[in-house]
């Protein structure tokens, strides 16, 4: 019943818009009543992203039994479960992509998803670091890494309309993160600063290293402060204190974006 909901949805999005589809034309399509709707979906919202509760325990199951010698190796390939969710449906996952750009509400959304799996990344790595100093830090900033790394692959990918193999460019993104951050995250009693060890430059570059995107298909960090990272565009890093309200981050990343 989920997919049949969530396949109704989406049909009356791209035949009507999101905005001009109500529950009641879904469940009318489905032919179900409002109650079998909610009882699978909060919102409107959440059967644009019908999978996304499924990847995220997967996610969390695989986290819980890695082999944990390799802390970095292991949120990669955590990462890689989100990956394969998208590549399982190119055509769902591309027309989606296309609906989360033209609906500020399903960007806002999405945002908050990413978040969760950045949540989830960073928790596995701060039992590995531990909760305080530097340990908590690298943990937040390694798991944002990971999701950028490989939001970027699988935008482009998007992009594309869905040709080609997106592990590709996904993981040549996420060899770049263990390639940076492997070399001593896991290591016990690691630099404080490993940036400066690692003869990386101090300072923004941290904050470089969470560049944002769609873990779904938007973008990803929250903020204020923005940070290009590529002459082109495709990479936006927002920083931002915590608790900056969503409407803020949701407007500064349309700014930065512009009409593209």
């Amino acid at each position: 019943m989920r997919e049949v909901l969530a396949q109704a949805a989406f049909q009356l999005f791209l035949e009507r818009g999101f905005e001009r589809t109500t529950v009641d034309d879904i469940v009318a399509r489905a032919g179900v009543g409002r109650r079998s709707f909610f009882r699978y979906f909060p919102s409107k919202e959440d059967a644009v992203f019908p999978d996304h509760e499924r990847c995220l325990a997967e996610m969390t199951e695989f986290l819980a039994v890695v082999d944990d010698s390799d802390p970095v190796g292991a949120v990669c390939d955590a990462a890689r479960i989100v990956l394969r969710m998208y590549a399982a449906n190119p055509e769902f996952s591309v027309q989606r992509y296309r609906l989360t750009r033209e609906v500020p509400g399903l960007r806002t959304y999405e945002l908050s998803v990413v978040r969760r799996y950045e949540q989830t990344l960073a928790g596995h790595l701060r039992g590995r670091f531990g909760e305080g100093g530097d340990g908590e830090l690298r943990a937040e900033v390694i798991a944002a890494s990971v999701v950028a790394a490989h939001n970027n692959g699988l935008r482009l990918w998007l992009r594309s309309g869905g040709a080609g193999d997106p592990e590709v460019a996904v993981d040549h993104a996420l060899a770049l993160v263990r390639e940076v951050w492997g070399r001593f995250a896991g290591k016990a009693g690691a630099p404080s600063s490993p940036g400066r060890e690692a003869g990386l430059p101090a300072g923004p570059s941290a904050a470089e290293a969470a560049a944002s995107g769609p873990f779904a298909s938007g973008a990803a960090r929250s903020g204020s402060a923005l940070f290009p990272v590529s002459g082109d565009g495709e990479v936006i890093v927002m920083v931002a204190r915590k608790g900056t309200p969503m409407w803020r981050v949701v407007q500064q990343i349309e700014v930065a974006v512009g009409e593209n």
